[in-house]
């Protein structure tokens, strides 16, 4: 639709919330129900799903979106040379994990400081543990698993194949981000808890003329009257080059009763002496893992932080 089309408006300005973004075209759906398919007026850019917006309806059910509301958060991520908006306005990233394949823990940690940065509470859930094996597998990912209970993370364990029950309670009154890599998942989970959720995917597919087996863009599903569930592609990669590197320490967690104690006040906690986060690791109070991961995020970031 050409944005030229806001000459032949139908109404006034409305309210919604995009529910699918994929490329320059998003759904937004209004009071009552209805969507309409919008494009952004003009060159302006950073509608993500999420978003409460204003648009201007136009012929049938097209429309423009003329303004973002301001948000609660912003789920995204970012290299030097380019960024990724996901989701707006989440209250939860449920963070896929899966048995198969092997968990990547630095891609959750990375997402969890994003989180930590947004105020938007994290769930760590591992899918697919009716494929859990041998007694070493077992206790590998039970190792991990602790780790972040005793961080304070909640954590579940289920089989979206079997049963996605013990989900549903943690969903309530959330709008909850479904992240993760590929492979873990997720699709069979969003179609156990919102069965309409396979036959949307596929109509979209069959309109871009994309495949149907991978989620290539990112879509909101009602899950009751007070929920929602973010549907988000999949991802092997996390830039966090939108934190400076005082909210990249915050984000790790257990980093922050030692924070704001080290002998100098900027402190990047990689070698400098006085260090209190590093005497912490030093005496086994902090994860070596966790400290590797601060310090190849931190090295990595961009200088144009103050």
């Amino acid at each position: 639709m050409s944005v030229g089309a806001d000459r032949k408006k139908t109404g006034t300005s409305l309210t919604g919330k995009v529910v699918a973004a994929y490329g320059r075209h998003f759904e937004v759906e209004v009071a009552g129900g209805t969507i309409y398919s919008c494009v952004v007026r003009g060159k302006k850019k950073g509608v993500v799903c999420g978003d409460e917006v204003e648009i201007l309806p136009a012929t049938g059910d097209q429309g423009i979106i003329e303004t973002t509301l301001p948000r609660t958060s912003l789920f995204y991520r970012s290299e030097i040379f380019r960024e990724k908006l996901i989701a707006a306005n989440a209250t939860q990233l449920v963070f896929v994990l899966a048995i198969v394949p092997s968990c990547n823990l630095e891609l959750l940690d990375r997402c969890l400081v994003a989180a930590e940065s947004q105020g938007i509470r994290p769930l760590i859930l591992l899918n697919k543990i009716d494929l859990i094996g041998q007694d070493e597998q077992r206790q590998a990912v039970a190792h991990h698993l602790m780790f972040y209970r005793e961080l304070g993370y909640p954590v579940l364990e289920i089989s979206a194949k079997i049963s996605v029950q013990p989900l549903i309670p943690l969903l309530s009154g959330q709008t909850s981000l479904l992240a993760g890599q590929s492979g873990v998942g997720k699709s069979t989970l969003l179609n156990a808890l919102v069965p309409r959720a396979q036959q949307a995917t596929a109509e979209i597919s069959d309109a871009l003329d994309s495949g149907r087996h991978t989620t290539t863009h990112v879509r909101l599903f009602h899950f009751d009257a007070d929920s929602s569930i973010i549907d988000s592609p999949g991802f092997q990669e996390f830039g966090l080059q939108q934190l400076d590197e005082a909210s990249l320490a915050r984000g790790f967690i257990e980093f922050r009763p030692f924070l704001g104690q080290c002998k100098f006040r900027d402190c990047r906690h990689i070698a400098e002496p006085g260090c209190k986060l590093l005497l912490a690791a030093q005496e086994g109070m902090l994860n070596s893992r966790r400290i590797a991961c601060y310090h190849k995020l931190v090295k990595g970031l961009k200088k144009s932080h103050p």
